[in-house]
């Protein structure tokens, strides 16, 4: 592959055996850089992703972004952008894998914020609710299929030039997942901290709601104009998550409903049982709110600084990370602003969080599965104690909480990487344990069968007449699955995660993906089943 260069930069060159040509880099970061091109064989402008990490020496981890990949191919849905293609090559003498995209022509939501706040002050609050809708419409079916975003925020949605919104990046995360150790070994740390959720800021297991808390975040700032929690050090961003409430929007922008304070309040607690059930849950919401009409009046936007900081806990106990930490912490990202990801040059907003990437994906969890509570609460002082005793203690509350807060990061991040270490470790053939049943257990599902003919009949491809597609084994149970494919004298290999969604035994992903050719005389299939179990905290 040439190269014009600039060091990440392969504007000129070509991929797939010269099928993609890069014309002109749109964006680019310290984990990603982002690619017009032209596809030699179906004539048409795509989007091409190259992940530029030290992920990609790492074989595990691009065996599961070629899978996550292929599942999220399987979103079809105005309001996404869809994945046509994946693959690796290599560049710059790396090996890099590559996603191929559709070409969005249009700019980032943070770029039509910026306008709005210089025009109006914020979003107008009908707009907001109607793109915060559209995010909320391709979340609903992401979710229905097991997959969580992850990562929420302005960055990663797309408006073209007709105010469609599309919502990007799916997937990513979750590839992600199998790089974590590389990844904490070169000083990269994944998410955007001003959208997480108190859970991934807690290192615990995340499911669908987790999502819900990003769009409340996105939907505070698009109609004030600012993010509800923020200050100079990630930690301390991250405890106000955890601990801070936030403000109500209409404390900013005085023109915003009491029922639009309440759909943001809902979004942002900080329990996950207390957020709506669903995409389709909060949807519906802003859709009764939109058809009342209390929507507000134009944007009235009151003085003041940062809403919500934890600023005195961030500058007590959580010294501020100098440049090139900081500069890690935020995914790498080399400059304040980057272009559109796939639009032409926009004028630069007030800066934005760069596409990063979070944690594993995980199907969303049950109502009756109760979580621990999200709070730290410090220890109160002796009764009986003298005035000087109880203001020290008041004085270095911020101390104890942030300690706790230190703490309780830390090992949610251990319990994490062990976590996912262990996955990895189920990559063998046979089925994963799924472990004793726990509250929300939902069992084999046995009448989800699926006709072993599909498996000795299937669909001959189109392009290679030596081979067939691959049959579509996802929501199946296992055991008819297994039986079909041995009458095929295919080979299968299976692992367990947790999915509160499906039935024990269910198949939730395959790879090869539906539809793909496959050798009829040497198939071999990797499948996902789930353990039947919510995710556990």
């Amino acid at each position: 592959m040439s190269q014009d260069g600039a060091q990440g930069r392969y504007a000129g060159g070509s991929i797939a055996g010269g099928r993609y040509q890069l014309r002109d880099l749109l964006g680019e970061g310290g984990m990603a850089s982002v690619y017009l091109a032209y596809d030699a064989a179906l004539d048409r402008q795509v989007a091409i992703k190259t992940l530029h990490t030290e992920l990609g020496r790492e074989a595990s981890f691009r065996e599961r972004f070629r899978r996550e990949a292929q599942a999220v191919a399987k979103l079809q849905h105005t309001n996404i952008v869809s994945v046509f293609d994946t693959g690796e090559d290599e560049l710059g003498g790396a090996t890099m894998p590559y996603i191929v995209m559709e070409y969005v022509e249009g700019q980032p939501l943070g770029s039509v914020l910026h306008s709005d706040i210089q025009q109006y002050g914020a979003m107008p609050a009908d707009k907001a609710l109607k793109m915060t809708a559209d995010v909320l419409a391709a979340l609903e079916v992401s979710h229905e299929m097991g997959l969580v975003h992850r990562d929420i925020k302005p960055g990663n949605v797309m408006v073209t030039k007709r105010g469609v919104v599309k919502v990007m990046d799916f997937g990513i995360a979750r590839a992600m997942q199998s790089g974590v150790t590389s990844m904490t070994q070169t000083g990269m740390v994944v998410g955007t901290p001003q959208y997480l959720s108190p859970e991934q800021a807690l290192g615990r297991g995340v499911d669908a709601r987790s999502d819900l808390y990003s769009v409340g975040i996105m939907l505070f700032q698009l109609i004030t104009g600012r993010i509800p929690f923020d200050a100079d050090s990630p930690l301390a961003i991250a405890y106000a998550h955890v601990q801070e409430e936030p403000v109500a929007p209409s404390s900013v922008n005085r023109s915003i409903p009491p029922a639009v304070d309440a759909l943001v309040a809902r979004a942002l607690k900080k329990n996950p049982n207390e957020r709506f059930p669903s995409a389709a849950a909060m949807r519906d919401e802003i859709a009764r709110i939109s058809a009342s009409g209390q929507t507000g009046a134009a944007p009235v936007i009151t003085g003041g600084g940062p809403v919500s900081s934890g600023q005195g806990v961030g500058s007590t106990v959580f010294p501020p990370l100098d440049a090139s930490a900081q500069q890690s912490y935020q995914g790498g990202v080399q400059t304040p602003y980057q272009p559109s990801p796939y639009g032409p040059p926009t004028p630069a907003p007030t800066p934005q969080p760069q596409p990063s990437y979070g944690y594993p994906q995980q199907a969303p969890m049950p109502a009756q599965h109760t979580p621990p509570p999200y709070t730290i609460s410090p220890t109160p002082p002796a009764s009986g104690g003298s005035s000087n005793a109880s203001g020290s203690a008041k004085r270095n509350t911020p101390v104890i909480i942030g300690a706790i807060a230190v703490a309780l990061l830390a090992v949610g991040g251990l319990i994490t990487a062990l976590t996912l270490n262990k996955g990895d470790d189920s990559k063998g053939g046979g089925d994963k344990p799924s472990g004793s049943a726990v509250a929300g257990h939902k069992g084999p599902e046995r009448s989800r069968t699926l006709e072993t003919t599909k498996c000795t009949s299937p669909s001959k491809s189109s392009l290679d007449p030596s081979k067939v597609q691959a049959p579509d084994f996802t929501y199946k149970d296992i055991l008819s699955v297994k039986l079909c494919i041995q009458a095929a004298g295919w080979k299968v290999n299976t692992e367990t995660v947790d999915n509160g969604q499906w039935g024990q035994d269910t198949v939730v992903t395959q790879f090869p993906a539906a539809g793909v050719d496959v050798d009829p005389k040497a198939a071999q299939f990797n499948l996902t089943l789930s353990s039947g179990n919510p995710p556990q905290q």
